[in-house]
């Protein structure tokens, strides 16, 4: 069979998905990811399955094979989603979050806040190499105090994602980062240098946007800020030292202790501070759902925080949404969805498609700026594709790895490329695993706090300007830049 047709019939399953997901959106909405989106990942799959197996003759076991070691691969993922459910009901009701916001609303002017957010973001991100656990910790608390504030949900989302997928990129804690380097033999430190002529200006135009929007912002007035912080001074004991959690969780990062364990030692640490300072709120909820001696009703309280829905009664709905946490119980439609994702990633991978589709931008690859290019498109297309950015990292730098040795340009080209585009678009994707993750943490719609990704959406375009004019780029031929 020709490689056009085989083209052809890989577009076939990835037509199916868009036109499901599409469907989908427009008859649930946001309720979409509540099961119809999971539905349609295992539709998609399905129909490459079949096509595979009638026209390719691929064998059953190829798609198990692959299927299994998908979804290994995000089960450490799925354990760290669980746990930052956690952490999202013990920092909201240890009343961490709601002294973030009194503080927050206190100190940051509303003139720069989106300027504030994005860069604090980025700031912690880097010294921890975790978008994720940056935008489940910091991101939640500043997405309250941009609420306070009058920003919308979508903006303030925006903010903290472009700050931390910055710090998350040039980060040499990051996984993303140690993965595009490793893979494509680069040294750590020079492929993050060689990362700073794209990186840089993509986020001084990011910051000057943020700027803009935040100088032009009306804002709430300062009679409803002060609204929302008597509010929550009103229904839990604000203090400087729940400052304490966030502080131990950034030290821990820093000391670069695995992902698990420094969530799981948050999430006890702000049970603990919920305990000591907000003991009639534990009460409140333990006897919400049981009765009996203090330690049955604490226990209970605990419990409830951690992997349950919990709203508190604070006088005022725009509060109340604020100091509502989802908890573990809140990530499962999040978990369901990235596991029927990691199995259309598999099935297009083991059947090869991937491969056949990666040919519809083969004429690109003639020209420095064709090859840039194509690379960054074909990074960013994969995570809408396989919904994970590091078989994206990984497929776009086997599948051109080759094109640049052969030209002659150096790997690093290659790794920075790969990064401008797998690493920062992931979370604009709503069936990604990060665009899930994202939108489940913050409570966001993907579709609505994309526009306001700055960054992750100059990123690629950057990637293909310089590759373009040609800044900074050099063939092994070539003795100096």
């Amino acid at each position: 069979m020709s490689g056009f047709k085989r083209t052809l019939i890989a577009l076939i399953p990835l037509g199916v998905l868009i036109v499901l997901l599409v469907l989908n959106i427009s008859v649930f909405g946001a309720d979409s990811i509540l099961g119809p989106s999971q539905v349609v990942l295992l539709v998609a799959s399905g129909v490459c399955v079949a096509l595979s197996m009638w026209l390719y003759k691929t064998p059953w076991k190829e798609f198990e094979k692959a299927i299994s070691g998908n979804v290994g691969d995000v089960a450490g993922a799925i354990l760290i989603l669980f746990l930052i459910g956690a952490i999202s009901g013990t920092w909201t009701m240890s009343g961490v979050v709601p002294a973030f916001i009194c503080y927050g609303i206190k100190i940051i002017s509303p003139k720069v806040f989106l300027l504030t957010a994005c860069v604090l973001c980025a700031v912690v991100s880097v010294m921890t190499g975790s978008s994720w656990t940056v935008i489940a910790t910091v991101g939640v608390a500043l997405l309250g105090i941009g609420r306070a504030e009058g920003f919308s949900d979508a903006m303030t989302a925006g903010a903290i994602i472009s700050g931390a997928y910055f710090g998350d990129k040039i980060s040499p804690l990051s996984d993303t980062t140690v993965l595009a380097s490793s893979i494509n033999k680069v040294n750590l430190f020079e492929h993050i240098h060689y990362m700073y002529y794209t990186t840089i200006p993509s986020f001084v135009i990011t910051l000057i946007i943020f700027t803009v929007l935040g100088l032009t912002h009306g804002g709430a007035s300062a009679g409803e800020m002060e609204v929302y912080t008597s509010t929550l001074q009103s229904r839990f004991n604000i203090t400087p030292l729940l400052m304490l959690v966030p502080i131990i969780t950034v030290i821990l990062i820093w000391r670069r202790l695995p992902a698990l364990m420094v969530l799981s030692i948050s999430a006890l640490v702000a049970a603990a501070a919920a305990l000591i300072f907000q003991t009639g709120i534990v009460d409140e909820i333990g006897r919400s759902v049981t009765s009996g001696s203090p330690v049955k009703v604490y226990f209970a309280g605990v419990v409830e925080m951690v992997y349950n829905t919990v709203s508190l009664d604070t006088g005022n709905a725009d509060v109340n949404r604020l100091v509502t946490s989802r908890g573990m119980l809140g990530m499962l439609n999040t978990v369901y969805l990235i596991i029927c994702a990691m199995c259309f990633g598999a099935c297009m991978k083991a059947s090869g498609m991937i491969a056949d589709l990666s040919r519809i931008l083969a004429p690109l690859t003639r020209t420095r700026t064709g090859l840039v290019a194509s690379t960054v498109l074909t990074g960013t297309a994969l995570n809408g594709i396989v919904s994970d950015q590091y078989l994206a990292i990984i497929l776009t730098s086997n599948i051109y790895r080759d094109k640049f040795e052969k030209d002659g340009y150096e790997p690093r080209l290659l790794s920075r490329s790969v990064e401008d585009s797998a690493t920062v678009t992931s979370p604009l994707f709503p069936w990604s695993s990060c665009g899930m993750t994202q939108a489940t943490i913050l409570s966001v719609p993907t579709l609505l706090y994309a526009p306001f990704c700055f960054f992750c959406l100059l990123s690629p375009l950057m990637s293909i300007l310089i590759g373009a004019i040609g800044w900074k780029i050099r063939r092994h031929k070539q003795s100096s830049l």
